[in-house]
C-alpha cells in the first residue's frame, strides 16, 4: 500500500470519530438523518431497516439487519445484525459478530471482530482482537497496544503496535511499527513482513558538572540582569525608595500584614470584577498595575537590605546593589529561596500600600488645613492694658 492510501486511511477514520453524535441514553435509539440524506424508512424495534442508522447510548446492539451505514457512539456497541454499508463506531468496547458488507472504522478501548467484513477496517484502540471466525476481505489499519489476528485478512496489515501476534493467515504483506517483534506463525503471512522498530529515547544522564555549570550561569544571569534593575532605580527614583523603605524600618510588621491580606483579598476583587462583565475593563487595568507592584517587590526589597548594611550616608545606587546581590543569591538557594521570595513579596507591597495610603488626595488636604488653623492659632493679638494710669504726684510748695 502507498503512503498516500495509509495517510487517506488514518484521516478517514479521524473524520469518521469526529462525526459521531455522543448521548447519554440507556439504550439504543434510532435517529432521523440528517436533511440532506435520501429518503429513508426506518422499522421501530425488530426488522430491517433502511438507509443510514444512528445510535447513542450506554448500551446499543444493533441486532436488526441494516440496509445502509450504522453510526454509534457509546459505552458498548455490538453489531450482532448484517449490515450492506460501513460501521463507524465510537465506545469503551467494540464487537462485531455478524456480516459488514462495507467497511468499518473503529475507536474504542477493546475492539473485538467476531464477524466478516467483506472490505478494510481501521481500528484505533486499547486492544483488537480478530478472532478464528473474524475476517477482514482487504486490508486492516490501525494502532493498539495488544493487536491479535486469529482470523483471515485478506490482503494487508499496517499497523503500529506494542505487541503484534498472528496465529490466523495475512493474505498480503504485513507491516507493523513498534518496540518489539511481533509472533507470527509459519505460514500465516502470504507476503512480506516489514518491522519498523521504533525505539524510546534514552535517559540522558546529566553530570552533575553540568547542572552546577547550570546554575553559575542562571545565578550570573540574575545578577545582571536584576543589578540592572536595581541600578536604574536607584538613579531614577532614589526618593521613592526611601519613602517606601521608610514603613518597613519602625514597623516592618504592619507592612508584613498589610501585603498578606492584600495579597489574598486583591486577586479575588479582580477576578469578582472580570465576571461581572461591566468591571471587566477595570480587572484588566488593575490587574496589570498589581503586576507592576508584585514585579517592583525585588527594588524595594533590595534596597531595604541595603539600607540595612549600609546605614551612612552612601548612594542608593551602592544600597540597591548591595542589598539585590543579597537577594538573588538567597533566592537561588533551595529550600531558602521559597520563603525568602514570600517575605520580599509581602513586605514590599505591604510597603508600597502604605506609602499610596499617606500619598492619598486627602490625607495632603487635612494636613494642610490643621497646619494652617495651627499657624493661625500662634498668631494671637496682644490684649489691651486695663491697669489704672498711677496718679501723678503733688509737690507742696516750700515755704
Amino acid at each position: 500500500m502507498s503512503v498516500l492510501s495509509q495517510t487517506y486511511r488514518f484521516a478517514s477514520a479521524a473524520l469518521a470519530v469526529g462525526i459521531l453524535v455522543l448521548g447519554t441514553g440507556t439504550g439504543a435509539v434510532a435517529a432521523a438523518p440528517p436533511p440532506v440524506a435520501a429518503p429513508t424508512s426506518y422499522a421501530a424495534a425488530t426488522g430491517d431497516l433502511e438507509g443510514p442508522q444512528f445510535y447513542s447510548g450506554a448500551t446499543i446492539d444493533v441486532s436488526d439487519n441494516v440496509d445502509g451505514d450504522v453510526y454509534a457512539a457509546g459505552q458498548s456497541v455490538t453489531i450482532s445484525g448484517d449490515v450492506t454499508g460501513d460501521v463507524i463506531a465510537a465506545a469503551q468496547t467494540i464487537t462485531i459478530t455478524g456480516t459488514v458488507d462495507g467497511n468499518v472504522r473503529l475507536a474504542a478501548q477493546d475492539v473485538t471482530i467476531s464477524g466478516e467484513v467483506d472490505r478494510s477496517g481501521t481500528v484505533f484502540a486499547a486492544s483488537v482482537t480478530v478472532t478464528d471466525t473474524g475476517s477482514f476481505g482487504t486490508d486492516i489499519v490501525g494502532a493498539a497496544n495488544d493487536v491479535r489476528i486469529g482470523g483471515e485478512v485478506g490482503r494487508d496489515a499496517y499497523l503500529s503496535v506494542g505487541h503484534l501476534r498472528i496465529d490466523g493467515t495475512v493474505g498480503g504483506n504485513v507491516t507493523y511499527f513498534g518496540e518489539r517483534e511481533a509472533q507470527i506463525a509459519d505460514g500465516s503471512v502470504a507476503g512480506t513482513v516489514d518491522f519498523v522498530q521504533t525505539r524510546q529515547s534514552a535517559d540522558v544522564q546529566v553530570s552533575p558538572w553540568v547542572l552546577f555549570a547550570g546554575w553559575v550561569l542562571g545565578v550570573l544571569y540574575a545578577l545582571v540582569a536584576l543589578s540592572v534593575v536595581t541600578l536604574f532605580a536607584g538613579l531614577l527614583i532614589p526618593r521613592w525608595l526611601n519613602r517606601v523603605t521608610d514603613h518597613l524600618v519602625p514597623s516592618p510588621w504592619k507592612a508584613l500584614l498589610v501585603g498578606l491580606v492584600a495579597s489574598i483579598a486583591v486577586p479575588f476583587a479582580l477576578l469578582f470584577l472580570l465576571v461581572t462583565i461591566i468591571g471587566a475593563p477595570l480587572a484588566l487595568a488593575l490587574g496589570l498595575v498589581w503586576i507592576v507592584l508584585t514585579l517592583a517587590t525585588f527594588v524595594f526589597g533590595a534596597y531595604y537590605l541595603g539600607r540595612l548594611i549600609l546605614r551612612g550616608g552612601h548612594h542608593p545606587v551602592v544600597k540597591a546593589l548591595l542589598g539585590g546581590l543579597i537577594l538573588i543569591v538567597a533566592l537561588q538557594i533551595p529550600w531558602l529561596n521559597v520563603p525568602v521570595w514570600l517575605a520580599m513579596v509581602f513586605f514590599g507591597l505591604g510597603a508600597q500600600l502604605l506609602e499610596f495610603w499617606t500619598q492619598r488626595p486627602w490625607h495632603a488636604k487635612s494636613e494642610t488645613d490643621a497646619s494652617a488653623t495651627a499657624h493661625s492659632d500662634a498668631v494671637e493679638t496682644p490684649e489691651p492694658d486695663t491697669a489704672p494710669a498711677p496718679a501723678p504726684e503733688t509737690v507742696e510748695p516750700t515755704p
